[in-house]
């Protein structure tokens, strides 16, 4: 039986630490997906063809073509982590121009169980958007893993990308899934 994670990550410093992340959730057995925002594929350019090794399949930052077929199987739960401030406002309104936000955006409308974990500092947590948008998010049915028993805000200039609870998201994702279903391999 397989379950098959979407992991979506913005550029924020976590994100270099995505490749433990995806082999920690694999161990937990889910089949990762990598999605990736254009300016985190950017920050990952040169270990994106060993990230696609590691899930077995392509990694994506972009929409796909009309008419291309989509190369990864149907998603059991997204987990959108690292996820910037742009993002998560972005998300909160619906502007999808970026392909990781339209696929949360939808998978809300789909009922794909959703965990969020936003990777902020301190001056943009003070930012009334950002609480509006995590209210937004969490009355739509996300998961957003933000303050107390989630991430924490540090000050800018601060960040401690190695303490980011990548844990915390994944035992989330696990409490959130469906049960895993079978399908016949891709």
């Amino acid at each position: 039986m397989t379950r098959t994670l979407y992991l979506f990550c913005s550029a924020a410093p976590p994100v270099f630490d995505v490749a433990p992340v995806i082999e920690d959730a694999q161990a937990r057995g889910w089949d990762v997906c990598l999605g990736l925002t254009p300016t985190a594929a950017k920050w990952l350019a040169t270990g994106l063809d060993g990230l696609a090794a590691l899930t077995g399949r392509p990694v994506r930052s972009e929409y796909r073509m009309p008419g291309q077929p989509d190369v990864w199987p149907k998603a059991d739960a997204i987990l959108f982590a690292p996820m910037t401030f742009n993002s998560a406002n972005e998300w909160a309104l619906g502007l999808t121009s970026k392909w990781a936000v339209g696929v949360v955006a939808e998978g809300i409308g789909k009922g794909i169980p959703i965990v969020a974990m936003p990777c902020v500092n301190a001056a943009y947590a003070r930012h009334s958007a950002l609480d509006r948008s995590v209210e937004t998010l969490r009355a739509l049915g996300v998961t957003v893993l933000y303050g107390e028993g989630g991430f924490v805000p540090n000050q800018p200039g601060q960040g401690r990308p190695a303490e980011y609870p990548w844990g915390l998201a994944l035992d989330a994702v696990d409490r959130s899934a469906r049960p895993p279903v079978d399908r016949p391999p891709t």
